[in-house]
């Protein structure tokens, strides 16, 4: 227990972790920026075909 902590200190002391921290937290906003605009852009799509679609039926009849 005692070599896992001294490791845990270590790693706390070390440059790398903070830099990985950093570019996890970076990943992570880059993940939900894209989802969300993937999600808006689903949405909107959605909308356009629906409409599109509305209007083409509603003409053919």
């Amino acid at each position: 227990m005692r070599k896992f902590a001294q490791g845990f200190v270590n790693f706390l002391k070390n440059e790398d972790g903070p830099t990985a921290v950093e570019y996890a937290v970076m990943l992570a906003l880059i993940i939900v920026v894209c989802i969300t605009a993937i999600t808006t852009l689903g949405s909107n799509a959605n909308n356009t075909f629906s409409y599109v679609g509305s209007k083409i039926g509603s003409t053919g009849s």
